[in-house]
């Protein structure tokens, strides 16, 4: 999702001569720079940008959904149906890079037809799918397809407010609507399974990508002036990027499911993508106009921007990643998450409207404190789980959570932003790389980390159980005769009949070792997001200490 050069649109001067091209065929053109929008047109705005933002991200969240129940239809297992989650962000992790600069070369209005277009394409293609082979062909295409419209959704988004709230507002519903992909796609998976299994989930994709078509052309966008910003070496830098990037998505993605050191080739690819990357690093630090600034991008600012960033990425991760896990290893369908999933919908429009309230006032930075408690109070709750919990003991902490995460993004976002387009446009390509870095990439970095960390304390959890465990203990002996009871119909051999019981406490001893072990990722996430929390407030006291004495000497003179 490129927010930065989607909201460059709607803030750079737009002279008449230069947006000529691009609206000279639409049915009704754009009100003009400075003219506000009819009121009547902006609920039209705001309605597209969410169904861009839902089409897009259904189209990813779709397959997350229901990753386990695609098995069957696939004939592959776990880890290789995940292949397909892989494919699509390899392409999508560095799109939106690309995409700036194509846009602002050949214009607008030719980039959302194309773009829209293609995304459409892409999806009637999924229908077609016969095999794993050419789901994840599709997938990959899909990845590209879906780059332009997450652009499309903001730039909707932003349209209709006036340029002094397009940076605050405007931001904070665009970054609100990308969080109601996931929760929405948990809702409506179960239905679309049972009515026409993995084809109707592609059919209801394609339904939406056919919904938004027509959008492009009955609502148009204001066109930025076009400017030729593409040169020869930022061909060849894009590919170096992509192809770290693309390497880096697959290794996260399956590292984990694979075991990091277990298969030769991730090692492959991530020597190719470090390779890629400082190749690029090569080329673009002699370069007078780089596609990335390096220099800058590494300035203290920025470097404390991104770990921001990035742990907002690992800590809601605990809503996205962690207890969608957790559910699925207590047995739990989608169809018994649907009201979870309800709740954690409202909970983050809640958390979206009340940041957005937050960056119209001055008390915009109480909106990371806000985040970070509850975020906090949310995985410190989840953290006394058990093997009876289920989604209705969960409502308050995950409606927690969801409402943190809304109010984390939109702040440090707008902020970055206006640090970027001060410096001028060349400096809003580098400010892309910051943010598809950190909300792509470190997204699924988070997702593998706490992934890897489950799986090793699920270990630890099960070793400490097993030595407890003997055959000699009465309570052991009796707990293994009761598993056992329901076979003694059918075998009539006593060593089987015990067998078959061990078998059933060995797999009731994993689901506990593994239900310790997210209680012990929930704390973490909880820890960490209070250690966030402790940083930024010192971090505001020490502005706010530092003021008065950077202040103090220019009231001196005024006084005098």
């Amino acid at each position: 999702m490129s927010l930065a050069e989607t909201a460059n649109d709607n803030v750079a001067p737009r002279p008449a001569e230069e947006a000529k091209p691009d609206t000279q065929q639409t049915p009704s053109p754009p009100p003009a720079a400075g003219v506000p929008m009819p009121v009547w047109k902006m609920p039209l705005y705001m309605a597209a940008s969410f169904l861009l933002f839902l089409t897009q991200g259904l189209g990813m969240n779709l397959l997350t959904a229901n990753i386990y129940q695609l098995q069957g239809s696939f004939s592959a297992t776990t880890t290789e149906v995940s292949w397909l989650s892989a494919a699509y962000m390899a392409p999508y992790a560095s799109m939106s890079i690309a995409l700036f600069k194509i846009r602002t070369q050949y214009g607008l209005r030719r980039f959302a037809e194309l773009g829209i277009i293609c995304f459409v394409a892409a999806a009637v293609l999924n229908l077609l799918i016969t095999d794993l082979h050419s789901a994840i062909v599709v997938r990959t295409l899909s990845g590209m397809a879906a780059a332009p419209l997450s652009t499309l959704g903001f730039l909707y988004m932003l349209e209709p407010f006036p340029q002094e709230k397009k940076l605050s507002l405007g931001i904070s519903l665009a970054l609100m609507c990308t969080l109601f992909a996931s929760p929405v796609a948990r809702i409506v998976s179960p239905s679309l399974l049972q009515f026409g299994g993995y084809e109707a989930l592609y059919m209801f994709e394609m339904g939406l990508a056919l919904i938004v078509f027509p959008i492009i052309y009955l609502l148009p966008l204001t066109a930025p002036p076009r400017a030729n910003v593409i040169q020869l070496h930022d061909i060849l830098s894009y590919l170096l990027l992509a192809v770290g990037f693309g390497c880096l998505a697959v290794v996260l993605t399956l590292g984990r499911l694979y075991w990091w050191f277990e298969a030769p080739w991730i090692g492959v690819l991530l020597a190719i993508s470090v390779g890629s990357i400082a190749l690029m690093l090569v080329i673009e630090l002699p370069r007078s106009s780089p596609l990335i600034d390096f220099r800058w991008l590494f300035s203290g600012a920025n470097m404390r921007m991104a770990g921001v960033l990035l742990l907002f990425r690992f800590v809601s991760s605990e809503q996205s990643s962690s207890a969608a896990s957790f559910y699925q290893q207590l047995g739990l369908l989608n169809d018994q998450t649907v009201t979870l999933y309800a709740v954690i919908l409202l909970a983050s429009l809640a958390g979206g409207l009340f940041c957005a309230f937050l960056m119209t006032t001055r008390y915009v930075e109480t909106a990371h404190v806000f985040a970070l408690a509850l975020i906090a109070g949310g995985a410190f709750l989840d953290s006394q789980s058990t093997s009876l919990t289920r989604p209705p003991q969960m409502y308050l902490s995950q409606a927690m959570v969801a409402t943190g995460a809304a109010m984390f993004l939109p702040p440090v976002m707008a902020k970055g932003f206006k640090a970027a387009i001060s410096r001028g446009m060349p400096y809003i390509v580098n400010f892309l790389v910051i943010f598809v870095f950190t909300q792509s990439i470190g997204s699924l970095f988070a997702s593998a980390m706490l992934g890897t960390f489950v799986t090793i304390r699920e270990k630890f959890h099960s070793n400490v159980l097993v030595e407890h465990i003997l055959l000699q203990d009465p309570i052991v002996a009796q707990r293994i005769s009761q598993l056992s009871a329901a076979y003694g119909k059918v075998l009539g051999d006593k060593m089987l009949l015990n067998a078959e019981g061990l078998v059933l406490l060995a797999q009731q001893v994993s689901r506990e070792a593994y239900i310790l072990a997210y209680n012990d990722t929930f704390l973490v996430i909880g820890y960490s997001s209070v250690f966030g929390l402790i940083v930024i407030l010192l971090h505001q006291a020490w502005r706010r200490l530092a003021w008065p004495r950077t202040s103090q000497p220019d009231a001196t003179p005024a006084q005098s």
